[in-house]
């Protein structure tokens, strides 16, 4: 047999799971050395990865990916996936910037708008979809946006989606109230000093485009926006930065209203606090995915997202971290919790939020977010 078809008969074997990853590249490994030749995988093999590095946003979320998906794939695989936490996007792309190629692997980025500014930063990789079989069950729509962003290839998966809404502490607030005042309720001197709000120039320039009556994708009034922003940062208690501290200042009673994550709110409601959540008139919808940094170890990588969209392992985050898959119910079962959360849609058309655009908003990225930083500062 020669060098060639040992190698395609170990591969087929190992795609055929025949083998698992460590004996194949063992066998790999060993091939190579013994007929001195430069087969793909072989250089890998005498130095097999032995981790990948996976950056997501902390607390419930990252408990879930550790519990349902990361610590099953290790012990399948013998692949140790290092997390690491990030509080907003913008920090995470400064790091990942400064960073040595393959330092960082996989992140949890959140809405097109980052895969389009990290593809556009030569950040982006190209995904063999080949390996990835489970991307069958994702939604089309959920997929086919990221398509377009980069030519028709993948640089991530999708993995799940949710809004950021109106979160209430219904103690102080009702439901009837929310319903009549809506996103303005951010910038309602009654609750001056029991306000709350995510340091994301986005969040607040969407949230300050519903206050002034504009579209959050095209406002035209950015003078009324601004001044909305300034209303809306005196009457705060304190910018909020992540999940665990949005959670935190809720059921500590620290702030009675903010904008906030739609599974945040849920898994606040399952800890048994009374907090309503409501979805405003285009409210803030969005998903996440799984996006391969460019330098990464492709296989492992395309390896550890095939494992995390299988539908068990799917199934599994999605109910610990309380965001919808991005599965598509038309083809999978979700069970009895997925279709309870909110932001869910049954239909899988996801017809009903309202996504950023990411060409508006990345293309006046530079000077909002300057312009929310001086604010933020008191400007």
């Amino acid at each position: 047999m020669d060098d060639t078809k040992r190698y395609e008969r170990l591969r087929e074997r190992y795609l055929n799971g025949d083998l698992d990853r460590r004996k194949f590249l063992g066998l790999l490994g060993a091939a190579g050395l013994a007929y001195g030749v430069q087969m793909p995988f072989a250089g890998r093999a005498l130095a097999a990865v032995e981790e990948v590095r996976f950056d997501g946003w902390g607390g419930v979320v990252s408990e879930a990916f550790r519990k349902y998906a990361f610590d099953p794939y290790t012990a399948k695989t013998g692949v140790k996936v290092v997390d690491g936490t990030f509080g907003g996007g913008d920090e995470y792309l400064s790091r990942v910037k400064a960073s040595q190629p393959g330092e960082y692997n996989i992140a949890h980025l959140s809405g097109v708008f980052d895969y389009a500014r990290y593809t556009s930063l030569g950040l982006g990789s190209k995904l063999d979809e080949s390996r990835i079989p489970n991307l069958e069950y994702v939604i089309p729509k959920l997929t086919d946006v990221f398509r377009k962003v980069t030519d028709g290839s993948l640089s991530c998966v999708p993995y799940d989606y949710g809004t950021t809404g109106l979160a209430y502490n219904r103690k102080y607030i009702s439901d009837d109230e929310m319903k009549e005042k809506g996103a303005r309720i951010l910038i309602d001197e009654k609750y001056k000093g029991k306000i709350g709000g995510w340091a994301d120039w986005r969040t607040r320039i969407w949230y300050a485009s519903l206050q002034t009556d504009q579209d959050p994708n095209n406002a035209t009034d950015m003078d009324a926006v601004w001044n909305a922003v300034r209303e809306n940062r005196d009457l705060l208690l304190k910018y909020w930065t992540s999940g665990a501290e949005l959670m935190s200042l809720l059921a500590e009673e620290e702030i009675y209203v903010t904008e906030g994550w739609s599974g945040r709110i849920y898994a606040l409601q399952e800890q048994g606090h009374d907090i309503g959540y409501m979805d405003p008139p285009n409210g803030f919808g969005w998903q996440e995915c799984l996006f391969v940094i460019k330098g990464s170890p492709m296989a492992e990588c395309e390896e550890l997202l095939n494992f995390m969209l299988a539908p068990e392992t799917s199934i599994a985050v999605a109910e610990g971290q309380n965001y919808p898959p991005a599965l598509d119910p038309q083809k999978v079962d979700l069970g009895d919790k997925i279709p309870k959360l909110p932001a869910f849609d049954p239909t899988g058309t996801l017809s009903g939020l309202t996504f950023a655009d990411p060409a508006y908003w990345n293309g006046h990225e530079q000077a909002w977010s300057k312009e929310f930083g001086r604010i933020q500062k008191g400007y």
